[in-house]
């Protein structure tokens, strides 16, 4: 599998980060993982063949994290590299997704299920496991961020393995979730003394990782405090158990 890092940043505005969405690319097929806003611009820009997209995946319903969603399906609809699609385009995420896209499309009339290829939209439940892609299973589990946001553990036939967390708040069930995982992608959104509850910070992410014990962790979904830290020597001072990486716009990982 190949992962890609298309938006490494929040909701807030920033020079070199981008909102939320991941690109992964399997033997079968391609998923996206959150679709910010950005996302849209960003697949065209690391050359990814959006218009193939087989699956979508929304974490949860804050607009960083699927506010490029309708934009997308209402270019879709028009695009000459999507007139002569067949496939289905799949889109997952928690109870409420259908009402979400619902609403964005009557807000003027846009008709984004009128795709020329199929559109299924799948509302998961937590922890029932479900095929992403045919050959591709994927499990969701419930996070404290808010009453719809899951992470998501995907698992190719090869028992290769990628776990986002999307974001959260500190619960230590997330490690047992990512136990052995080859890849953990997890909201790091503070170096240290958070203002909120909702979200992780830097020793939160280490005692969770001490937890899972993945091959590779990659920090995600920072804000602007990250630009101050050296990264390298504050991961060094937690004694690592495995490579911790600081997520990049259009950084590339191979699992």
């Amino acid at each position: 599998m190949k992962f890609t890092i298309l938006g490494s940043g929040s909701s807030v505005p920033h020079p070199k980060r981008t909102s939320s969405a991941y690109w992964l690319e399997t033997v079968s097929g391609s998923i996206l993982l959150d679709f910010s806003p950005s996302a849209i611009h960003r697949m065209a820009q690391e050359n990814l063949d959006w218009a193939n997209l087989d699956a979508i995946w929304i974490s949860h319903f804050h607009l960083d994290h699927c506010g490029g969603l309708a934009p997308f399906l209402f270019a879709t609809k028009y695009a000459n590299e999507t007139q002569t699609r067949k496939k289905p385009l799949r889109i997952f995420g928690a109870v409420g997704l259908k009402k979400l896209i619902n609403s964005f499309d009557k807000a003027n009339d846009y008709g984004l299920f009128d795709q020329p290829f199929p559109l299924e939209v799948v509302e998961i439940k937590e922890l029932v496991a479900f095929k992403i892609l045919s050959d591709i299973e994927a499990v969701a589990f419930s996070t404290p961020h808010t009453i719809d946001s899951h992470a998501i553990r995907i698992t190719a036939e090869t028992g290769k393995s990628i776990v986002f967390t999307s974001d959260t708040g500190l619960d230590k069930s997330i490690g047992s979730f990512a136990k052995a995982t080859d890849l953990l992608v997890i909201e790091c959104s503070f170096f240290k003394n958070k203002p909120t509850a909702k979200h992780l910070e830097l020793a939160e992410v280490m005692f969770l990782t001490q937890i899972a014990k993945p091959k590779k962790v990659v920090l995600t979904h920072l804000y602007a405090e990250w630009d101050d830290v050296n990264f390298t020597d504050e991961i060094a001072k937690f004694s690592p158990i495995c490579e911790i990486i600081e997520a990049k716009d259009g950084l590339r990982i191979e699992i």
